[in-house]
């Protein structure tokens, strides 16, 4: 009896206290929800009570603004204004010269002063005057250049040059988002930005327009030589030049600029670092169709007296092996040839006439347009 009296006056005590603390959470409740309308009604008391104002407003986090700064602070201090002077004789009077300047952009390449420019910047130039972001100015000599890809090497006497950001795996795609630097103008520095709107070929061989990136960062006078870098601000592309065109229909044509790509601005550097021009192989051959059956590319035409001609490859021959390589189009056999070492004899598989033959032929180097 005493055990069964014991646990019903529990039970009451703790009913009382349930009822308890349902009454304080509601006299609580209202509070703080009268309190929030006198709030909002009355205005002198959020601003006598901007404390307890602050613990009912909602404060959303601010995204942070999207900005290609830290690709700029890295990449632009290696970018430089180029100023090249060519002097005319006036064959008209003996001692009447006239000086020519021109405007463009480079990228230091190497901390020991190589940088590379558009061919078109230097071209003929008796003096080229090279400024730094920071100020600092140099002359620079002319150490090589490229006509295929408008592409030139210069020197400056000066170390410890700031180098721009650089990666030999990089692979642009199309719809990366870029940032075109240079000096537009003569106006100082300026990043204009885009995307890549079609990727190019790194190869030598080609010295059309397919083999350059394309993109909508404008490239106007005086961009040309400078930088094109990604987000990270890594070097992607040497800006070229702003796509032109005769037809007079399509003098409207707006957005449409090129790179060359990194990789093989990279591979024309060196070469012509190590050689003082670029050497490429040449086969002398014309081909428009891969074969998807056959896996390899078909020679509809030969220069006389070229390598191939010599060597006895045929129109209509089918080459689908160049040494040890499967050919996997056209552009991709003339990529080996062009970066093969002259005067090397490489083994071309052909199908003739359903015969498969292996042919020796001796690259030889391809001078001149």
């Amino acid at each position: 009896m005493i055990i069964f009296s014991l646990s019903h006056i529990n039970n009451k005590n703790i009913l009382k206290l349930k009822s308890l603390i349902k009454y304080v959470v509601n006299s609580a409740s209202y509070g703080i929800l009268l309190a929030v309308m006198l709030l909002l009604l009355v205005p002198e008391l959020r601003e006598n009570n901007a404390t307890l104002w602050n613990i009912f407003q909602v404060n959303p986090k601010t995204q942070p603004a999207l900005s290609y700064a830290k690709a700029v602070q890295a990449a632009a201090p290696a970018v430089v204004n180029i100023y090249s002077e060519e002097i005319q004789n006036n064959p008209s009077y003996v001692r009447s010269q006239r000086k020519s300047t021109r405007l463009g952009s480079g990228v230091i390449m190497d901390s020991n002063g190589y940088l590379l420019t558009n061919y078109h910047v230097v071209q003929n130039a008796n003096l080229i005057n090279v400024l730094l972001q920071n100020g600092q100015q140099y002359h620079a000599e002319l150490i090589g250049f490229d006509i295929y890809t408008d592409l030139a090497v210069l020197k400056v006497n000066a170390q410890n040059l700031p180098v721009i950001p650089q990666n030999k795996t990089q692979q642009s795609l199309a719809g990366d988002v870029v940032l075109a630097i240079g000096n537009p103008l003569n106006l100082g520095q300026t990043i204009t930005q885009g995307i890549i709107s079609a990727t190019g070929r790194i190869g030598l061989s080609n010295t059309s327009y397919l083999q350059f990136l394309q993109m909508d960062a404008a490239i106007n006078k005086g961009n040309s030589g400078g930088a094109l870098v990604n987000t990270n601000g890594v070097l992607v592309g040497i800006n070229s030049r702003q796509f032109t065109e005769i037809n007079p229909q399509l003098n409207d044509i707006q957005g449409i600029f090129f790179a060359v790509p990194y990789q093989l601005a990279y591979k024309v550097m060196q070469q012509i670092i190590e050689n003082g021009r670029v050497i490429r192989g040449w086969l002398g051959i014309v081909s428009d169709h891969y074969n998807q059956t056959a896996k390899g590319f078909t020679i509809s035409g030969i220069e006389p007296n070229g390598p191939a001609d010599i060597a006895g490859l045929k129109v209509g021959d089918v080459v689908y092996q160049i040494g040890e390589t499967q050919i996997e189009s056209t552009n991709h056999a003339l990529d080996i040839v062009a970066e093969t070492t002259p005067d090397t004899t490489l083994v071309f598989k052909v199908y003739r006439n359903n015969e498969s033959l292996s042919i020796p032929v001796k690259i030889l180097e391809k001078r001149g347009l």
